[in-house]
């Protein structure tokens, strides 16, 4: 604050990288009433691909970006269309990033702890049983996680069919249609 800074060191550079990426973008300007612009990047950022357009909304903080929304304060694309209409970038700064802002939360004093061995614990009224459900499966084959409706309960049944009349009491081997059907 002495030296004259209004803002915090990280987004004081930030703002100088994005002036320094403004540099080598083109600015058209959609409606100056409503501080609307297209910014196109003429130096694509990676090779193969071609650079790219975005959207500025000065009136409502936008870009198509999302940075400008997500950090608040202007990326390269509102650096861009600051400089073409002669508007000053930090007034788009919000003042979370303000010195001021960031002294005054440590302004306040904090309480000296006390030594660890004075502080009174509770003890514990309760006992702590692990989920079982939460473990790991050993070496075998997972577990399934679908939650089972009535569709997925299957009826009881009380034996094996036979492989020849699929019915139950017998096997293949001792069918009473079993000569009938090989023979």
């Amino acid at each position: 604050m002495e030296v004259g800074h209004v803002f915090v060191e990280d987004v004081r550079n930030a703002i100088a990288a994005n002036c320094l990426m403004a540099r080598s973008m083109a600015v058209e300007v959609y409606s100056r009433r409503n501080e609307t612009f297209q910014v196109i990047e003429t130096i694509g950022r990676r090779p193969g691909i071609p650079p790219r357009s975005y959207g500025v909304d000065l009136r409502n903080r936008r870009c198509d970006c999302r940075r400008f929304q997500t950090l608040h304060y202007p990326c390269a694309h509102v650096v861009a269309a600051c400089a073409k209409v002669s508007l000053n970038v930090e007034q788009f700064i919000d003042e979370v990033y303000t010195l001021e802002r960031t002294l005054r939360v440590w302004e306040n004093e904090f309480p000296v702890l006390l030594d660890l061995s004075t502080w009174e614990v509770p003890l514990t009224t309760f006992e702590l049983v692990p989920d079982k459900g939460l473990r790991r499966n050993p070496k075998s084959r997972p577990q399934s996680s679908k939650i089972h409706n009535e569709m997925d309960i299957r009826e009881k049944f009380d034996g094996k069919l036979c492989g020849v009349c699929r019915l139950t009491g017998h096997n293949q081997s001792k069918c009473p249609l079993r000569n009938y059907h090989v023979g």
